[in-house]
């Protein structure tokens, strides 16, 4: 169900070339999370990892806009983790939602396996 892959970049290059790749399409970067920092505001102390909110309107609306998708916004927006290991290298993480949504069938299906392949183009960009 969960995906990695280790990126060609360091944290920060993985995040700014995602970003770009995602700004040049339809989809938008909704908020990046930092989660070492709020972890050390916290009094814990973590290896950098941050969480990529992205989202497609275009999909988003087809969930959103009858009542019977709307259970499903709590799959929504779509999150990619970039974080760094132990080793020093940098990786890229997400849910497998197309494998999540098809036994879901319907909209739901449709959506998040179209969504799932837009993100792993954007993707593709950075890993190894």
């Amino acid at each position: 169900m969960f995906i990695e892959n280790r990126s060609k970049y360091s944290l920060e290059e993985t995040i700014s070339k995602l970003t770009e790749a995602i700004s040049k399409s339809d989809w938008k970067v909704i908020h990046t999370h930092d989660l070492q920092q709020l972890m050390h505001k916290n009094g814990h102390e973590v290896l950098p990892a941050n969480v990529m909110a992205i989202c497609a309107p275009k999909y988003a609306h087809k969930l959103l806009s009858p009542d019977e998708e709307r259970i499903y916004a709590n799959m929504m927006p779509c999150r990619l983790s970039v974080y760094e290991k132990s080793d020093g290298k940098t990786y890229v993480s997400r849910m497998n939602i197309e494998k999540f949504a098809l036994p879901l069938g319907g909209v739901v299906a449709d959506v998040m396996s179209d969504a799932f392949r837009d993100a792993e183009k954007f993707i593709a960009q950075v890993v190894e």
